[in-house]
C-alpha cells in the first residue's frame, strides 16, 4: 500500500493558497487532513478545496496539534508566530515546514533548531527559489567548481512599485520588517547556497523609510496607506564573510529604479561568473578570449533535478515529503536558514546604530 503522509496547515492566507496548498495537492503521497486559521472561514474554504473528505478545521492551532494522526505541519502564518507555532508543532511530534523567513529574530530561529534536535523531528524553511530550474543548474555548476572560489556576489530583490497592501505586510510588529525580510531573504538564501558559504563575519546595513511615507496610487496592488506603512520600503546590506568573500544585498518594494529583479543572484569567482538577471548567463575567459554563455533552461530535462515539475513550489513540496518518507535531510537545512535570519537582523541593527555589526563565529 502506498505510504500516505498526513499534513496539517496552520495559516490559510495568501502564501498557503498561493504556494503550499496547490503544491501539496500535486504530491500523490499527501493527504491534507486539517486546516487552521484565526478566521475560520479561510480554513473552511481551504478544506473544501484541498482537504480530504471530512477534513477538520480549527481556530486554535493547539487543538490541531493534539491530533496524533497528523505527521507534518506547514506553518503559513505571519512572521511573528513562526517560531512559536513551529516549536509547539515539533514538541507535538510533527515534522515542520515553516514558510520563510525562519523567524523574526535569530534567537527565535535558534530555539526552533534546538526544538528540532530535542524532538528528533525534521524542520525546513520555505525557500522555494532553490528549486527553480535555473537555480538547480547554477548550483550544480557551483558544486562542480565551474566558477572556482566565489569571492564576490550580489543578491537582487528590487521592485520598482510592488508594495503588498493586503494582510499584515506593512505591520512591523507582525512581520519584523518589509522588503528585506520578505523578498531580500530569498535573494540572500540563494546567494549563500550557491557560494556554499554560511559563515558571515560582519554586516553593514542601511534601511530606508522614504517612498512609503508618501501616498502613491502607482503600485501593483493598489495605493498604500502611508500611516500603516510601518516597515521599510528599501534596505541594503554589505556582508563580509569569514573567508573574506563579499556579498551585497539589495531589496525594495518601492524604489525609483528601472533595474528591477527579484530572487536572483550574481556570482563572481576565480574561474568564472554567473548572472541570473534576465536569464541565466555564465561568463569567463577561455582560450584567450572572454565568453558569455546563455543557458537555455527550457530545453531538455535536468538529470539532477529532484521533482517531477518545473514549478518551484511543487518541486519544494515533493522534495520535502520525500525527505519525510525516506528519512533524509531536507534541501533547506534550518541551520542555513538561521544564517540568513542572522544577517537580515544584523542589517536592521547596523542601520539602527550606524555601525557594523559583528556576528559570532559560526560553529
Amino acid at each position: 500500500m502506498e505510504r500516505k503522509v498526513s499534513v496539517g496547515i496552520i495559516g490559510c492566507g495568501g502564501i498557503a493558497g498561493g504556494k503550499h496548498l496547490p503544491s501539496l495537492a500535486k504530491v500523490k503521497e499527501v493527504e491534507i487532513v486539517a486546516f487552521c486559521d484565526l478566521e475560520i472561514e479561510k480554513a473552511e474554504k481551504s478544506a473544501k478545496e484541498y482537504g480530504i473528505e471530512n477534513a477538520k478545521v480549527y481556530i486554535n492551532y493547539k487543538e490541531l496539534l493534539a491530533d496524533k494522526t497528523i505527521e507534518v505541519i506547514h506553518v503559513c502564518t505571519p512572521n511573528r508566530s513562526h517560531s512559536i507555532i513551529s516549536i509547539d508543532a515539533l514538541e507535538a511530534g510533527k515534522h515542520v515546514m515553516c514558510e520563510k523567513p525562519m523567524a523574526k529574530t535569530s534567537e527565535e530561529g535558534r530555539q526552533m533548531i534546538e526544538a528540532a534536535k530535542r524532538t528528533g523531528k525534521k524542520l525546513t524553511i520555505g525557500y522555494q527559489n532553490r528549486f527553480r530550474v535555473d537555480s538547480l543548474y547554477l548550483h550544480k555548476a557551483c558544486e562542480n567548481g565551474d566558477l572556482g572560489e566565489i569571492y564576490f556576489a550580489k543578491g537582487h530583490a528590487i521592485r520598482r512599485r510592488a508594495v503588498p497592501t493586503w494582510g499584515v505586510f506593512l505591520n512591523e510588529f507582525e512581520q519584523g520588517g518589509g522588503p528585506l525580510i520578505d523578498i531580500g531573504t530569498h535573494a540572500l538564501d540563494l546567494t549563500l547556497w550557491m557560494m556554499n558559504n554560511h559563515k558571515p563575519k560582519y554586516v553593514v546595513g542601511n534601511v530606508y523609510h522614504k517612498l512609503g511615507q508618501k501616498e502613491s496610487a502607482a503600485n501593483a496592488w493598489g495605493a498604500w496607506d502611508s500611516k500603516k506603512f510601518t516597515v521599510e520600503d528599501s534596505a541594503f546590506g554589505f556582508i563580509t564573510m569569514e573567508n573574506g568573500a563579499t556579498v551585497t544585498l539589495e531589496s525594495s518594494w518601492a524604489l525609483n529604479s528601472l533595474d528591477v529583479d527579484e530572487a536572483k543572484t550574481t556570482l563572481c569567482g576565480t574561474e568564472g561568473g554567473a548572472d541570473m538577471k534576465g536569464g541565466l548567463t555564465l561568463n569567463g575567459e577561455k582560450y584567450g578570449r572572454l565568453y558569455e554563455s546563455k543557458i537555455n533552461i527550457e530545453a531538455g530535462g535536468v538529470d539532477f533535478y529532484e521533482g517531477e515539475s518545473s514549478n518551484p513550489g511543487e518541486a519544494e513540496a515533493k522534495s520535502w515529503i520525500n525527505c519525510v518518507i525516506n528519512d533524509t535531510e531536507p534541501v533547506v537545512k534550518p541551520e542555513e536558514a538561521l544564517v540568513v535570519t542572522e544577517i537580515l537582523e544584523a542589517i536592521y541593527e547596523s542601520s539602527r546604530i550606524g555601525k557594523p555589526v559583528f556576528l559570532k563565529e559560526s560553529k
